[in-house]
């Protein structure tokens, strides 16, 4: 059962993570600080484009190994991914202005990453005779 239901968390991740790479091109100052940081871009939308990329990547990857039933490859890349909102975390730590309740997005998903990851990786496949 913790299996189903750590394949459809990865999966709704793994959406919502495309969904929030795509806004970073369609709305990049709006993703920009619901990330929980502000950047003047002054027109210049690089910052905004890479982070948005490697979301759709991350996002696009994470679904894949979902749909191709690749339990073990979705749990790796979902253990060794929860580095991307560690880092993220610390990032908008690191800023005067915000707090934990701006940190609170990386940190579910830190948590969420790490749980389906461990479940996912060290459950053993049925067998059927």
């Amino acid at each position: 059962m913790s299996l189903k239901i750590s394949y459809t968390i990865a999966l709704l991740l793994g959406l919502g993570m495309i969904f929030l790479g795509a806004r970073f091109f369609l709305s990049p100052e709006v993703a920009t600080v619901g990330y929980g940081i502000h950047f003047k871009a002054e027109g210049d939308y690089s910052f905004q484009y890479i982070k948005g990329i490697r979301d759709i990547f991350s996002g696009l990857l994470i679904c894949i190994f979902v749909l191709m039933n690749e339990r073990r490859a979705l749990g790796v890349t979902l253990l060794a991914g929860a580095i991307i909102p560690v880092t993220d975390m610390f990032i908008v730590l690191n800023k005067n202005y915000n707090g934990v309740i701006q940190a609170m997005p990386h940190i579910i998903a830190i948590i969420i990453c790490t749980v389906s990851g461990i479940i996912l990786f060290a459950t053993k496949p049925k067998i059927s005779l």
